[in-house]
């Protein structure tokens, strides 16, 4: 059901579609310009980890950049996360306050005790609920305003890594105590499939409002960088299980037979480095797969720029942030046709999607040679940088700060009534 005030997702590219594109980032500019919109409103962000960490994903830079829109929109951050060892338990980084406590089980206790103990200072909570919520509802006073945030339904996740008693545990909160604790909450998700499958698989009761990811404005590449491989082909992201990474290493070893020049490329950090160098070593490919690690903006543009074609292999995914990232480049994405990287990915226009049945070698085998053409090629690559433009941080901000503004109005904070903005159009309550 259409939902007015909702982002929906942009029909087929017209061929002027670069130019509209441009233009709403012109729009997108002049509406940062205008008059503070949150002037006075206090947020807390409670959220499992901050971007500099080493495990920090699509998740964080969202939350993130939200907080940087809200901070120009006149509004006080703090930043709740969990701390790595070595972190500074406190700092304040792009006007946002940062409070770290914890680590990645503890933070779930810290965290809702130094809320618990400054309730009194915040008018609005986004709680991040990466699989676990902060249960900020029942800390915060009963007038403050609580987001609910949730990228992606973690059930199967439990499931994959956890034992089946503590994954059962950590589905009953995902489910059934979320589901009824955040019911008066307005909640946030990143795609119309996350929406689907809080409806679907967590029978979710409040009000749902998509606000898709951003992609960056500015692309700045490094020159000089050598990128080998013909065709290379790229993963980017977190070194995590979930994103099993070994299956893009593996397109070096099922493929060398039709594409004996094809590497792979691996950007990011994580876990999983050592257990992957050796994976490449076990199937004979290790001096066609290279392990990055973390590349400054400019060489991961540089190595993500020169791929043939971007790959994702997570079957876990809200969204999909690094394919709009290889998408501002003009590279599209092969990923499996699961919740998020279906709305990420246009099949057929800027990338291809892995159904049910089919191999991800053989769609990958079969995207390179689509891309073999250089007019098929050229066409996809505007098609991929027309999609990314679509998608502003300025537009995701400007949308929570409108749907801020609406739940402080609809809850009678009168002394932020008359400053904030008008209230927007509350998102739907059922679909």
């Amino acid at each position: 059901m259409a939902v007015e005030g909702a982002w929906e997702a942009p029909g087929p590219v017209p061929p002027a579609g670069v130019r509209l594109a441009a233009s709403r980032r012109t729009e997108d500019d002049a509406a940062a310009r205008t008059r503070p919109l949150l002037p006075g409103v206090r947020v807390a962000v409670l959220n499992f980890r901050e971007p500099q960490q080493e495990a920090a994903g699509g998740a964080e830079q969202y939350a993130w950049q939200i907080s940087r829109h809200l901070i120009a929109q006149g509004a006080s951050v703090s930043f709740a996360t969990a701390r790595e060892p070595g972190q500074a338990r406190a700092e304040t980084r792009d006007g946002i306050e940062l409070r770290r406590m914890g680590g990645k089980y503890l933070v779930y206790l810290l965290v809702p005790l130094w809320l618990l103990f400054r309730r009194r200072r915040f008018d609005v909570v986004i709680d991040c609920m990466n699989g676990i919520p902060f249960f900020a509802p029942l800390v915060v006073r009963r007038r403050t305003t609580v987001i609910s945030l949730v990228h992606h339904v973690h059930d199967r996740q439990f499931h994959a890594f956890f034992p089946r008693w503590p994954a059962r545990i950590g589905c009953f909160i995902e489910g059934p105590v979320a589901r009824l604790l955040y019911r008066r909450c307005v909640t946030v998700t990143v795609s119309e499939s996350s929406r689907h499958e809080l409806r679907e698989r967590l029978r979710w009761l409040a009000p749902i409002q998509v606000i898709p990811n951003g992609s960056p404005a500015a692309r700045p590449v490094a020159t000089g960088v050598v990128v080998a491989g013909d065709p290379a082909v790229v993963y980017l992201g977190r070194l995590v299980g979930h994103k099993r990474v070994e299956r893009v290493i593996d397109l070096a070893a099922d493929l060398r037979e039709s594409w004996p020049g094809l590497h792979v490329h691996v950007v990011g950090r994580g876990q999983e480095h050592a257990r992957l160098a050796a994976h490449a070593q076990g199937r004979g490919v290790a001096g066609r797969v290279h392990l990055h690690g973390f590349l400054a903006e400019p060489a991961k543009n540089a190595v993500l720029g020169a791929a043939r074609l971007n790959v994702t292999a997570s079957e876990f995914e809200g969204w999909g942030l690094t394919v709009i990232e290889a998408a501002a480049l003009g590279v599209p994405t092969v990923a499996y046709d699961v919740a998020g990287l279906r709305d990420s990915v246009r099949h057929g226009v800027t990338g291809w999607l892995v159904r049910e049945g089919e191999n991800l070698a053989d769609v990958v085998d079969a995207a390179l040679r689509e891309l073999r053409d250089p007019v098929r090629r050229a066409e996809i690559q505007r098609a991929c940088r027309a999609w990314a433009a679509e998608f502003t941080w300025g537009r995701a901000g400007a949308t929570m700060t409108g749907l801020i503004a609406a739940e402080l109005h609809r809850s009678g904070n009168i002394r932020l009534a008359a400053t904030t903005a008008l209230p927007a159009p509350r998102p739907e309550h059922l679909t």
